[in-house]
Protein backbone atom coordinates (compact mmCIF):
# COMPACT_ATOMS: atom_id res chain seq x y z
CA UNK A 1 0.00 0.00 0.00
CA UNK A 2 1.32 3.31 -0.70
CA UNK A 3 1.69 5.52 2.32
CA UNK A 4 0.81 8.90 2.80
CA UNK A 5 1.28 11.69 5.54
CA UNK A 6 -1.61 9.96 7.41
CA UNK A 7 -1.51 6.38 6.63
CA UNK A 8 -1.82 5.38 10.39
CA UNK A 9 -4.98 7.02 11.02
CA UNK A 10 -7.29 5.08 13.43
CA UNK A 11 -7.23 3.30 16.67
CA UNK A 12 -3.98 3.01 18.00
CA UNK A 13 -3.18 -0.82 18.63
CA UNK A 14 -3.36 -2.23 21.97
CA UNK A 15 -0.39 -4.15 22.12
CA UNK A 16 1.21 -1.13 21.80
CA UNK A 17 -0.02 -0.09 25.39
CA UNK A 18 2.62 -1.50 27.71
CA UNK A 19 -0.58 -4.01 29.51
CA UNK A 20 1.70 -4.31 32.74
CA UNK A 21 1.48 -0.77 33.19
CA UNK A 22 -1.05 0.41 35.50
CA UNK A 23 -1.40 3.32 33.25
CA UNK A 24 -3.02 1.11 30.75
CA UNK A 25 -6.52 1.30 32.16
CA UNK A 26 -5.70 5.21 33.16
CA UNK A 27 -4.94 5.91 29.14
CA UNK A 28 -8.51 4.45 28.48
CA UNK A 29 -9.85 7.11 30.40
CA UNK A 30 -7.87 9.92 29.35
CA UNK A 31 -9.45 9.17 25.19
CA UNK A 32 -12.69 9.66 26.90
CA UNK A 33 -11.88 12.69 28.37
CA UNK A 34 -13.06 16.22 27.26
CA UNK A 35 -10.63 17.90 29.45
CA UNK A 36 -7.12 18.33 29.32
CA UNK A 37 -5.93 16.57 32.32
CA UNK A 38 -2.66 18.13 32.89
CA UNK A 39 -4.46 21.74 32.44
CA UNK A 40 -6.47 21.30 36.05
CA UNK A 41 -2.85 20.49 37.90
CA UNK A 42 -2.09 24.12 37.31
CA UNK A 43 -3.64 27.13 38.72
CA UNK A 44 -1.34 29.40 37.17
CA UNK A 45 1.58 29.19 35.21
CA UNK A 46 2.54 25.85 34.60
CA UNK A 47 6.19 24.97 35.29
CA UNK A 48 8.46 22.68 33.04
CA UNK A 49 9.86 20.63 35.76
CA UNK A 50 6.65 19.73 37.35
CA UNK A 51 5.19 18.96 33.44
CA UNK A 52 8.51 16.27 32.65
CA UNK A 53 7.50 14.84 36.06
CA UNK A 54 3.85 13.99 35.05
CA UNK A 55 4.19 11.26 33.09
CA UNK A 56 6.22 8.87 30.91
CA UNK A 57 8.07 10.28 28.25
CA UNK A 58 8.21 8.78 25.18
CA UNK A 59 10.92 6.52 23.66
CA UNK A 60 12.35 5.03 20.14
CA UNK A 61 14.96 5.39 17.72
CA UNK A 62 16.86 8.81 16.90
CA UNK A 63 15.94 10.16 13.08
CA UNK A 64 19.66 11.06 13.35
CA UNK A 65 22.79 10.23 14.73
CA UNK A 66 22.66 12.22 17.98
CA UNK A 67 26.48 12.48 18.43
CA UNK A 68 26.14 14.50 14.71
CA UNK A 69 23.25 16.25 15.82
CA UNK A 70 24.92 17.48 19.25
CA UNK A 71 27.76 18.55 17.19
CA UNK A 72 25.78 20.99 14.64
CA UNK A 73 23.89 22.22 17.95
CA UNK A 74 27.90 22.96 19.45
CA UNK A 75 28.51 25.15 16.10
CA UNK A 76 25.21 26.60 16.56
CA UNK A 77 25.46 30.78 16.76
CA UNK A 78 22.03 32.47 16.67
CA UNK A 79 20.75 35.95 18.19
CA UNK A 80 20.19 36.30 20.61
CA UNK A 81 21.69 33.21 22.58
CA UNK A 82 18.88 30.87 23.32
CA UNK A 83 18.29 31.32 26.83
CA UNK A 84 14.65 30.34 27.18
CA UNK A 85 15.15 30.19 31.00
CA UNK A 86 14.91 26.65 30.83
CA UNK A 87 18.14 23.87 29.77
CA UNK A 88 15.69 21.65 28.58
CA UNK A 89 13.86 24.07 26.84
CA UNK A 90 17.12 25.55 25.26
CA UNK A 91 18.65 22.25 24.36
CA UNK A 92 14.89 21.75 22.75
CA UNK A 93 15.56 24.98 20.06
CA UNK A 94 18.76 24.23 19.86
CA UNK A 95 18.29 20.43 18.48
CA UNK A 96 15.29 21.52 16.20
CA UNK A 97 17.69 23.70 14.72
CA UNK A 98 20.13 21.54 14.03
CA UNK A 99 17.75 18.71 12.77
CA UNK A 100 17.20 21.48 10.01
CA UNK A 101 20.77 20.58 8.57
CA UNK A 102 20.70 17.12 9.11
CA UNK A 103 16.78 16.92 7.22
CA UNK A 104 17.81 18.93 4.16
CA UNK A 105 19.67 17.19 1.67
CA UNK A 106 22.38 20.44 1.21
CA UNK A 107 19.34 22.83 0.40
CA UNK A 108 16.90 20.39 -1.48
CA UNK A 109 13.93 19.81 1.09
CA UNK A 110 12.73 16.86 2.94
CA UNK A 111 9.64 16.43 5.34
CA UNK A 112 11.78 14.01 7.22
CA UNK A 113 12.78 9.87 7.13
CA UNK A 114 11.23 6.45 6.86
CA UNK A 115 8.16 6.44 4.88
CA UNK A 116 8.57 10.84 4.60
CA UNK A 117 11.82 10.53 2.95
CA UNK A 118 10.22 9.84 -0.28
CA UNK A 119 10.94 12.32 -2.78
CA UNK A 120 7.07 13.01 -3.33
CA UNK A 121 7.45 14.96 0.13
CA UNK A 122 9.61 17.05 -0.82
CA UNK A 123 7.99 20.26 -1.98
CA UNK A 124 5.28 19.64 1.16
CA UNK A 125 4.98 23.73 1.87
CA UNK A 126 5.08 23.53 5.55
CA UNK A 127 8.41 21.81 5.70
CA UNK A 128 10.13 25.02 3.74
CA UNK A 129 7.73 27.59 5.84
CA UNK A 130 8.72 26.40 9.25
CA UNK A 131 12.55 25.90 8.26
CA UNK A 132 12.37 29.59 7.16
CA UNK A 133 10.23 30.93 10.57
CA UNK A 134 12.51 29.28 12.72
CA UNK A 135 15.74 30.19 11.32
CA UNK A 136 14.80 34.00 11.03
CA UNK A 137 13.63 34.35 14.13
CA UNK A 138 17.37 33.04 15.79
CA UNK A 139 18.78 35.40 13.29
CA UNK A 140 19.90 32.60 10.93
CA UNK A 141 18.72 34.46 8.01
CA UNK A 142 21.10 34.08 5.51
CA UNK A 143 20.51 30.42 5.56
CA UNK A 144 17.18 30.93 5.60
CA UNK A 145 17.20 32.80 2.04
CA UNK A 146 19.37 30.09 0.38
CA UNK A 147 16.80 27.44 1.52
CA UNK A 148 13.43 29.57 0.47
CA UNK A 149 15.36 30.36 -2.49
CA UNK A 150 16.03 26.99 -3.86
CA UNK A 151 12.56 26.21 -3.15
CA UNK A 152 10.75 28.92 -4.84
CA UNK A 153 13.49 27.89 -7.88
CA UNK A 154 12.53 23.91 -8.04
CA UNK A 155 8.65 24.15 -6.57
CA UNK A 156 6.74 27.20 -8.14
CA UNK A 157 5.68 26.48 -11.51
CA UNK A 158 5.41 29.28 -14.51
CA UNK A 159 1.25 29.20 -13.96
CA UNK A 160 1.98 30.17 -9.84
CA UNK A 161 1.49 26.51 -8.66
CA UNK A 162 2.98 24.62 -6.65
CA UNK A 163 4.78 21.41 -7.88
CA UNK A 164 3.50 19.24 -5.12
CA UNK A 165 0.91 16.41 -4.67
CA UNK A 166 -1.87 18.06 -2.85
CA UNK A 167 -1.10 21.96 -1.47
CA UNK A 168 -3.74 23.53 0.59
CA UNK A 169 -5.05 26.71 -0.53
CA UNK A 170 -3.99 28.68 2.77
CA UNK A 171 0.24 27.50 2.49
CA UNK A 172 0.21 29.59 -0.95
CA UNK A 173 -0.92 32.68 1.49
CA UNK A 174 1.58 30.72 4.52
CA UNK A 175 4.43 31.05 1.36
CA UNK A 176 3.63 34.74 0.75
CA UNK A 177 3.80 35.62 4.54
CA UNK A 178 7.34 33.80 5.11
CA UNK A 179 8.52 36.24 2.31
CA UNK A 180 7.47 38.83 4.79
CA UNK A 181 8.90 37.45 7.83
CA UNK A 182 12.20 37.14 6.17
CA UNK A 183 12.61 40.40 4.94
CA UNK A 184 11.19 41.60 8.38
CA UNK A 185 14.11 39.66 10.05
CA UNK A 186 17.21 40.64 7.87
CA UNK A 187 16.25 39.42 4.32
CA UNK A 188 18.41 41.38 1.72
CA UNK A 189 16.92 43.36 -1.02
CA UNK A 190 19.26 41.13 -3.08
CA UNK A 191 17.51 38.04 -2.33
CA UNK A 192 13.69 39.34 -3.14
CA UNK A 193 14.75 40.85 -6.51
CA UNK A 194 15.90 37.09 -7.45
CA UNK A 195 13.11 35.71 -5.82
CA UNK A 196 10.35 38.66 -6.86
CA UNK A 197 8.90 36.86 -9.38
CA UNK A 198 7.98 33.50 -8.15
CA UNK A 199 6.53 35.47 -5.22
CA UNK A 200 4.57 37.49 -7.89
CA UNK A 201 3.11 34.61 -9.62
CA UNK A 202 2.27 32.63 -6.23
CA UNK A 203 0.47 35.71 -5.40
CA UNK A 204 -1.32 36.13 -8.46
CA UNK A 205 -2.42 32.38 -8.65
CA UNK A 206 -4.22 33.11 -5.43
CA UNK A 207 -5.30 36.68 -6.56
CA UNK A 208 -6.83 34.16 -9.63
CA UNK A 209 -8.65 32.03 -7.26
CA UNK A 210 -10.39 34.93 -5.16
CA UNK A 211 -11.57 36.25 -8.40
CA UNK A 212 -13.01 33.43 -10.34
CA UNK A 213 -16.19 34.62 -11.87
CA UNK A 214 -14.91 38.32 -11.87
CA UNK A 215 -16.05 38.96 -8.98
CA UNK A 216 -14.71 38.24 -5.22
CA UNK A 217 -15.73 35.24 -3.72
CA UNK A 218 -14.46 32.79 -0.81
CA UNK A 219 -12.14 30.13 -2.54
CA UNK A 220 -13.00 26.59 -2.27
CA UNK A 221 -10.06 24.00 -2.14
CA UNK A 222 -7.84 21.06 -0.77
CA UNK A 223 -7.97 22.27 3.18
CA UNK A 224 -4.61 19.29 3.83
CA UNK A 225 -2.21 17.34 1.35
CA UNK A 226 -4.05 14.04 2.60
CA UNK A 227 -7.84 15.56 2.81
CA UNK A 228 -6.84 16.95 -0.93
CA UNK A 229 -10.26 15.23 -2.46
CA UNK A 230 -12.43 16.83 0.56
CA UNK A 231 -12.32 20.28 -1.46
CA UNK A 232 -14.92 22.66 0.32
CA UNK A 233 -15.04 26.40 1.77
CA UNK A 234 -12.68 26.06 3.94
CA UNK A 235 -12.18 29.00 6.54
CA UNK A 236 -8.50 28.77 7.25
CA UNK A 237 -7.63 28.51 3.59
CA UNK A 238 -9.58 31.84 3.32
CA UNK A 239 -7.96 33.35 6.26
CA UNK A 240 -4.38 32.46 4.89
CA UNK A 241 -5.26 33.72 1.94
CA UNK A 242 -6.06 37.36 3.18
CA UNK A 243 -2.96 37.11 5.32
CA UNK A 244 -0.71 36.26 2.74
CA UNK A 245 -2.06 39.00 0.29
CA UNK A 246 -1.62 41.71 2.25
CA UNK A 247 1.72 40.55 3.61
CA UNK A 248 2.46 40.08 -0.39
CA UNK A 249 1.06 43.92 -0.06
CA UNK A 250 3.88 45.22 2.51
CA UNK A 251 6.45 43.78 0.90
CA UNK A 252 5.47 44.88 -3.00
CA UNK A 253 4.37 48.67 -1.32
CA UNK A 254 0.88 47.93 -2.83
CA UNK A 255 -2.07 48.69 -1.23
CA UNK A 256 -3.62 45.38 0.21
CA UNK A 257 -7.65 44.26 -1.88
CA UNK A 258 -7.93 42.14 0.56
CA UNK A 259 -11.36 44.18 2.59
CA UNK A 260 -13.64 42.48 0.64
CA UNK A 261 -12.39 39.03 1.50
CA UNK A 262 -12.29 39.41 4.71
CA UNK A 263 -15.66 40.95 5.62
CA UNK A 264 -16.89 37.61 3.15
CA UNK A 265 -15.01 35.25 5.64
CA UNK A 266 -15.99 36.71 8.96
CA UNK A 267 -19.53 36.89 7.48
CA UNK A 268 -19.57 33.21 6.73
CA UNK A 269 -17.87 32.61 9.99
CA UNK A 270 -20.46 34.23 12.27
CA UNK A 271 -23.55 32.87 10.05
CA UNK A 272 -22.07 29.08 9.98
CA UNK A 273 -20.52 28.54 13.99
CA UNK A 274 -23.47 27.95 16.43
CA UNK A 275 -25.26 30.65 18.42
CA UNK A 276 -24.38 29.56 21.52
CA UNK A 277 -21.14 30.61 22.50
CA UNK A 278 -20.18 27.48 24.79
CA UNK A 279 -21.18 24.84 21.77
CA UNK A 280 -17.49 23.27 20.13
CA UNK A 281 -17.99 22.18 16.97
CA UNK A 282 -16.99 25.52 15.10
CA UNK A 283 -17.35 24.11 11.36
CA UNK A 284 -13.82 24.66 9.59
CA UNK A 285 -16.23 25.26 5.83
CA UNK A 286 -19.35 26.80 4.95
CA UNK A 287 -20.73 24.00 3.19
CA UNK A 288 -22.77 22.09 6.12
CA UNK A 289 -20.32 19.28 8.23
CA UNK A 290 -21.49 16.75 10.45
CA UNK A 291 -20.76 17.25 13.96
CA UNK A 292 -18.76 14.65 15.73
CA UNK A 293 -20.59 12.98 18.64
CA UNK A 294 -19.39 13.20 21.84
CA UNK A 295 -15.72 14.91 21.58
CA UNK A 296 -13.82 16.57 18.33
CA UNK A 297 -11.44 13.56 17.31
CA UNK A 298 -14.81 11.25 16.90
CA UNK A 299 -14.39 11.69 13.52
CA UNK A 300 -11.95 11.83 10.31
CA UNK A 301 -12.88 15.74 10.23
CA UNK A 302 -13.41 16.34 13.74
CA UNK A 303 -9.78 15.21 14.22
CA UNK A 304 -8.50 17.33 11.07
CA UNK A 305 -10.01 20.29 12.54
CA UNK A 306 -8.65 20.18 15.80
CA UNK A 307 -4.67 19.30 14.44
CA UNK A 308 -4.67 21.94 12.04
CA UNK A 309 -7.70 23.78 10.43
CA UNK A 310 -8.23 25.41 13.63
CA UNK A 311 -4.36 26.18 14.76
CA UNK A 312 -4.55 27.55 11.36
CA UNK A 313 -7.09 29.97 11.62
CA UNK A 314 -5.79 30.92 14.64
CA UNK A 315 -2.43 31.73 13.38
CA UNK A 316 -3.47 33.63 10.76
CA UNK A 317 -4.30 36.45 13.52
CA UNK A 318 -7.35 37.24 11.09
CA UNK A 319 -10.09 36.60 13.37
CA UNK A 320 -11.13 39.04 15.86
CA UNK A 321 -10.71 38.70 19.32
CA UNK A 322 -14.01 37.35 20.38
CA UNK A 323 -13.91 34.61 17.53
CA UNK A 324 -10.18 33.25 17.96
CA UNK A 325 -11.28 32.77 21.94
CA UNK A 326 -14.08 30.67 20.56
CA UNK A 327 -11.29 28.27 18.66
CA UNK A 328 -9.40 27.76 21.85
CA UNK A 329 -12.12 27.37 24.11
CA UNK A 330 -13.72 24.77 22.12
CA UNK A 331 -10.47 23.01 21.40
CA UNK A 332 -9.81 22.77 25.14
CA UNK A 333 -13.68 21.84 25.69
CA UNK A 334 -14.14 19.61 23.35
CA UNK A 335 -11.16 16.40 24.31
CA UNK A 336 -9.14 18.35 21.80
CA UNK A 337 -5.43 18.21 23.94
CA UNK A 338 -3.83 16.07 26.58
CA UNK A 339 -0.86 17.97 28.46
CA UNK A 340 -1.48 20.63 25.84
CA UNK A 341 -0.79 18.72 23.10
CA UNK A 342 -3.22 17.95 19.85
CA UNK A 343 -5.12 14.76 19.81
CA UNK A 344 -5.82 13.18 16.93
CA UNK A 345 -7.53 10.48 16.51
CA UNK A 346 -6.63 8.38 19.43
CA UNK A 347 -3.24 9.29 19.83
CA UNK A 348 -1.32 12.83 19.51
CA UNK A 349 -0.26 14.80 16.12
CA UNK A 350 1.82 17.67 16.89
CA UNK A 351 3.50 19.27 13.61
CA UNK A 352 1.08 21.73 13.24
CA UNK A 353 1.01 23.34 17.29
CA UNK A 354 3.25 26.10 16.18
CA UNK A 355 0.15 27.41 14.71
CA UNK A 356 -2.21 26.93 18.08
CA UNK A 357 1.29 28.37 20.22
CA UNK A 358 1.34 31.61 17.89
CA UNK A 359 -2.91 32.09 18.52
CA UNK A 360 -2.23 31.86 21.82
CA UNK A 361 0.47 34.32 22.21
CA UNK A 362 -1.71 36.40 20.65
CA UNK A 363 -4.41 36.28 22.74
CA UNK A 364 -2.37 36.81 25.74
CA UNK A 365 -3.00 33.48 27.05
CA UNK A 366 0.18 32.58 28.29
CA UNK A 367 -0.22 29.99 30.80
CA UNK A 368 -2.33 27.80 27.97
CA UNK A 369 0.88 28.64 25.70
CA UNK A 370 3.55 27.50 28.52
CA UNK A 371 1.35 24.18 29.07
CA UNK A 372 1.52 23.27 25.12
CA UNK A 373 5.29 24.50 24.55
CA UNK A 374 5.62 21.98 27.55
CA UNK A 375 3.60 19.27 26.95
CA UNK A 376 5.28 19.14 23.73
CA UNK A 377 8.73 19.41 24.94
CA UNK A 378 8.38 16.79 27.30
CA UNK A 379 5.66 14.16 25.60
CA UNK A 380 6.24 14.88 21.61
CA UNK A 381 9.99 14.30 21.82
CA UNK A 382 11.96 10.98 22.05
CA UNK A 383 13.56 10.80 25.88
CA UNK A 384 17.43 11.32 25.60
CA UNK A 385 17.53 12.54 21.64
CA UNK A 386 14.76 14.56 21.46
CA UNK A 387 13.61 13.48 18.23
CA UNK A 388 10.19 14.68 17.19
CA UNK A 389 8.15 11.78 15.82
CA UNK A 390 5.46 13.16 13.52
CA UNK A 391 2.41 11.50 15.47
CA UNK A 392 3.16 9.58 19.11
CA UNK A 393 0.94 7.24 21.58
CA UNK A 394 -0.45 8.96 24.78
CA UNK A 395 1.70 8.77 27.81
CA UNK A 396 3.93 6.28 27.82
CA UNK A 397 4.92 7.51 24.30
CA UNK A 398 5.90 5.60 21.04
CA UNK A 399 6.07 6.24 17.56
CA UNK A 400 2.97 6.23 15.40
CA UNK A 401 4.71 7.91 12.05
CA UNK A 402 7.81 8.78 11.61
CA UNK A 403 10.11 12.05 12.35
CA UNK A 404 9.31 15.18 10.29
CA UNK A 405 10.81 18.61 10.50
CA UNK A 406 7.83 20.67 11.20
CA UNK A 407 7.16 18.66 14.35
CA UNK A 408 10.57 19.01 15.34
CA UNK A 409 11.00 22.75 14.90
CA UNK A 410 7.81 23.79 17.06
CA UNK A 411 9.78 24.82 20.37
CA UNK A 412 12.18 26.56 18.49
CA UNK A 413 9.40 28.47 16.51
CA UNK A 414 7.53 28.84 19.89
CA UNK A 415 10.10 29.49 22.35
CA UNK A 416 11.65 32.59 20.73
CA UNK A 417 9.39 34.84 22.68
CA UNK A 418 10.60 33.85 25.77
CA UNK A 419 14.28 34.50 24.89
CA UNK A 420 16.01 36.57 27.36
Amino acid sequence: MKMTRRSFIGAIPAALWPLASSRAAEKQDWLALCEDPAKKLFSGKPDLDQVLALYPRPTGAPAFDPAMIADKVAKLKTKPAVNTGHRFLDLSVKTGLAHIEATFQGDHPKYGVGTYAGKEHDGFPPTIIAAVDALTLWSLTPRAEQLFGYWLDHFVRPDGTIAYYGPSVGEYGQLLTSARRLMQRGGSREWLAKHRDALDRLARHVQSLVRQGGRVALVSGVPEADERKQTATYFHNNAWIVRGLEDWAAIAKTPPQTSELRKLLLDAIRQTWPGNPHDWWLSPTVEPAERPQGKITATRVGSYTNYRYWPELLSSRVLPRALAERVVNARLSSGGQFCGMTRFANHLDDWPLADYLDGLWSLGRKNDFLLSLYGHVAYHQAEGHLTAYEQVTLPPGKKVADYCLPCQLVAARAARVLAK
